[in-house]
This record gives C-alpha cells, structure tokens and sequence, in this order.
C-alpha cells in the first residue's frame, strides 16, 4: 500500500513512523517548507515523538505526495483543513481515498471534518476517518491500544481496518461516522474540563465528569441525527483514559494550566471545539452544561481562565443545576 501523509506534528510523524516501520507501507510524508515541524524532521530526521524510518520520503511538494500515493491521510489543525482542501483539490484526486486521522468540528459552520471535504469536492464514499485512544509515547514504547474506523463506505472501512491492523494497534470499524465524529471531537472538550479539575483540585470529580459528559456527548449525537452509543464507543467514551487522565494528553494539561493561571503553548484541540459545540447546543436546543463550562473557562475571559480561584467558580456553578432524572434526555 502507498501512503501519503498530509501533516507532519506530533501526530502526522507518528502516523508516518507507523506505516513504514510498523506496517512496512511505503510513506510520502509531507510538510510545509518554513514551518518548525517540518524544518525539524528535515534538518534532523526527527522530533521529540519519534525518528523517521530511512524508508520514509520527506517533502514539501504537495503535488508529489498527492501523486504517489492511492491513501491520503490528513493530519493537521481541525480548523485549518477548509483552507488547505483548497489546495489539495488544485491536483487529480477524484481516485484517492482520503482519511482524517484528526479530530474537531469546525468552528464556524459547526461542520465535522468528513463534511468539510465534502463541501471541497470530494465524494462521500472516498473518506474515512481514523480516531480513538492511544498516545505516542506508548505507542512507540510498544504499548498496544484500540481504535477506530469509520465511513459511510462499508468496504472501505473494512479494507482500511484490516491493512491498518497490527499488533501495535487492533481496528474496530463503525457504523455511525457522525457520532463517531462528534464523539471523537467532543472528548477534547471533556479532557479540558478535566484539566481543570486537576488544576483546582477537585481531581475526585472526574468521575461524575465522565458519567455526566459521555451522556452530555450522546444527547448531542442523538439530536444531530447519529446514534447516541456512540458516545460510549472508542471514539469517546473509550478515550477517556487517554484524554482526561494522562500527562501527555494536550487538552488536559491545557486546563490544568489554565486552572493555574499559566499559559499552555501547543495545540489544544478542545478549545475551539467547545465553541463549536456551545453552537450545535443552541441550533439543536440541547442543553449542554459541561461544554458550556468549559466554553465560558475558556472565552470569557474577563471573569474566567485567571487562575484556580475563578475555574473553580466555574466547575461550582454545575453544582447549581436543578435536579433531575440521571438518565432523563
């Protein structure tokens, strides 16, 4: 199988280093010239996650690694996929399967990411999405983990999670890509909320977070017209461990810091995508209290996201909800 990776951060490395030293797949990784990921794998032939395999073809030419490659995997910022797709579809790719090894929704339309690449021209059935638990530094210390792939294509769902099976990584493939989706996006959300937890000392409230955010989570999937368990799958509920608990987990450690009154300096997938949800909330009318927590830690800043002090004032006003039926929709 020939490869082509669109993304070279943390994730789009890892993703290269898989195919080609895990699966022994031909790999085309790209990068944009002038950008530190890629001017960090090109002068040094790795960055602090792994160190890329001799087999494994750097580049910044677009139009070659779209070329050579009958798989394209997109790994980069959620909220800056429209504008590169603009890119990508200047070149023949009505024949190449795309899949999005990312997660979000998209700020401004309250799109999920297999509907921007629709929107760009690209058929339905040629995308598929790649999400789940795992983090890299295990990974590449040979700790195994589940994930999963989904499509509205079944076949190509199925092909993709048989080829990209190892002993690294066991596939399941879905059967609902918007839950999926939006469950993948939505547990940035709740790893955020977790972080502040952490960051004020309230670490023992996780576990309500868990219970309370994968139904928040599911109502949304409901109402959006997806099936509700996903929540409770691989794509949310079952990357919980990676996301609300783990030192490496970015959107964690972004609350955390936050909680502190510090500044956190990578990506943070979360942050934007509790904006977009706050907004489906509202377009759907579903009430969404652990999305617009976070939403209000991480926006309004004049009263919230100072310090400990102030995000605890926000986790507390959950506390002041009416009572209701745990499981009432």
């Amino acid at each position: 199988m020939k490869i082509s990776v669109l993304g070279c951060g943390r994730w789009g490395s890892f993703i290269a280093w898989y195919h080609a030293t895990v699966l022994k797949n031909n790999v085309i990784l790209y990068g944009e010239d002038g950008r530190e990921s890629y001017d960090i794998l090109m002068a040094e032939g790795k960055n602090e996650y792994v160190a890329l395999d001799e087999s494994i073809t750097l580049t910044s030419d677009l139009a070659y690694a779209l070329k050579r490659s009958d798989v394209i995997i997109i790994s980069i910022s959620s909220q800056a996929l429209r504008e590169f797709m603009q890119k990508v579809i200047k070149y023949p790719v009505a024949d190449k399967v795309f899949v999005l090894c990312m997660k979000g929704i998209e700020e401004t339309t309250g799109k999920r990411l297999s509907e921007v690449l629709t929107d760009s021209g690209i058929e339905s059935d040629k995308i598929a999405v790649w999400v789940g638990p795992g983090h890299i530094q295990s990974f590449t210390a040979g700790v195994p983990n589940c994930m999963i792939i989904d499509s509205t294509n079944d076949e190509l769902k199925k092909y993709l999670a048989e080829n990209f099976k190892s002993n690294l990584i066991r596939f399941y493939y879905g059967n609902d890509l918007l839950g999926t989706e939006v469950g993948a996006a939505a547990k940035n959300v709740l790893g955020i909320a977790a972080g502040l937890l952490d960051g004020s000392g309230y670490t023992s409230l996780k576990g309500p977070l868990m219970a309370r955010g994968a139904f928040e989570v599911a109502k949304l999937i409901k109402a959006m017209g997806g099936n509700e368990m996903s929540a409770y799958g691989l794509a949310h509920l079952g990357d919980y461990e990676t996301t609300l608990f783990s030192p490496y987990s970015h959107n964690r450690t972004y609350g955390e810091m936050m909680a502190k009154g510090q500044h956190f300096g990578k990506l943070a997938e979360g942050v934007m995508t509790a904006k977009a949800m706050k907004s489906l909330g509202d377009k759907y009318k579903i009430e969404l209290p652990i999305t617009n927590a976070v939403y209000e830690a991480c926006f309004e800043s004049d009263e919230f996201g100072k310090g400990e002090h102030d995000c605890m004032q926000v986790i507390l006003k959950l506390f002041d909800r009416s009572i209701k039926n745990e499981f009432s929709f």
